[in-house]
């Protein structure tokens, strides 16, 4: 059986378009027209991406995908009629992975599909290096995509995760917004700086529950973000 796409989408035409050029390449479909029956299915079968049209006749896509956040780090494509960047930075900002515009060509979806698929997974081989250990305050374990603050495993979105994990690979290092957005997103639409800020205020925000007296997170002005595996200066 391949993986699971969730759509929602209330027109049936795209949404057939869709459910075709997908199960073509192999993956299990499954359609919801409205919002809250998209929301009701996701809360109880296992979904490996939702594919999330923006201007639900029921609510916000926007909003649906706040509310999905809250529960789950399933990829979402945003599907929308809108092309004004404000509204890619808004949904990049909430969690999404991709930003498609309407018209767009199935054939397009299922490739933006199977990259960020192939991206969720992870590189998997034989000779996956085992979980990296430090005397710092800080365990990245690769393998599994997780990372250790001071003892406790952070819940950390797929971004959260790619930015924090790219300050590890160079701790005490300076990186621009530019670097963390390329070790983040391949698609060059999404460069916005303000996307990047948005993902280091989350992460410093869950840094903060494990350890409110310290921020490992320094911030450069006009320079980019560092990180201080050993702790980090106190916090204001």
């Amino acid at each position: 059986m391949g993986e699971r796409i969730l759509i929602i989408e209330d027109e049936g035409a795209i949404a057939d378009a869709l459910i075709y050029a997908l199960r073509s390449e192999g993956f299990e479909v499954h359609w919801c027209q409205l919002g809250r029956e998209g929301l009701e299915w996701l809360q109880h079968q296992a979904v490996d991406l939702l594919v999330l049209d923006v201007g639900l006749p029921d609510t916000s896509g926007f909003e649906l995908c706040r509310q999905i956040r809250q529960f789950s780090s399933v990829p979402v494509v945003f599907l929308t009629a809108r092309k004004e960047e404000v509204d890619r930075i808004v949904g990049l900002e909430i969690g999404a992975d991709d930003y498609v515009v309407k018209p767009f060509s199935p054939r397009e979806m299922s490739a933006r599909v199977r990259a960020i698929l192939r991206r969720a997974r992870g590189p998997v081989t034989a000779m996956s290096p085992p979980p990296q250990a430090s005397d710092a305050c800080f365990e990245h374990d690769a393998q599994r995509r997780r990372i250790r603050y001071r003892g406790q495993w952070l819940d950390l979105t797929r971004y959260e995760y790619l930015i924090l994990s790219t300050l590890l690979q160079r701790p005490e290092h300076v990186l621009s917004r530019e670097q963390l957005l390329d070790s983040a997103w391949d698609d060059p639409s999404a460069n916005f700086d303000r996307v990047v800020d948005t993902h280091i205020k989350g992460i410093r925000a869950k840094l903060k529950r494990v350890d409110p007296a310290h921020d490992p997170i320094v911030t450069h002005r006009g320079l980019g973000y560092s990180l201080d595996v050993h702790g980090g200066a106190p916090r204001p």
